[in-house]
């Protein structure tokens, strides 16, 4: 959410379930302050109209903090994996331990 076909009126025209907040309000967290409440606010409206949220190009452990305190519910970024072929991304499923990694929510 943020650029390109992104308008609170889709918010009211569409059916959707999740919104997805671009990684160009990510990528200077915690460093921007801006960023950071732009973030926020985007995480709250999502969940005030009761969608779920998924923030991409989460790159640093900082960004994966600030967005579990803010209860994003859902995230996708290099600090997890790089694009992967589907062979690649078979034996990256087949070898993660998601019982070893740490919640998304508390």
């Amino acid at each position: 959410f943020g650029t390109g076909y992104s308008s609170l009126a889709y918010l009211r025209r569409l059916p959707l379930d999740a919104l997805k907040v671009d990684r160009s309000f990510i990528m200077d967290i915690p460093a921007s302050q801006r960023d950071m409440e732009i973030a926020q606010a985007i995480i709250a409206m999502a969940q005030k109209l009761h969608l779920k949220v998924v923030a991409e190009g989460v790159e640093t452990p900082q960004q994966l903090a600030f967005l579990r305190e803010n209860h994003c519910e859902l995230v996708q970024g290099y600090l997890f994996s790089r694009p992967l072929p589907l062979a690649a991304l078979e034996e990256f499923l087949r070898a993660y331990r998601f019982d070893a990694a740490p919640p998304l929510r508390s």
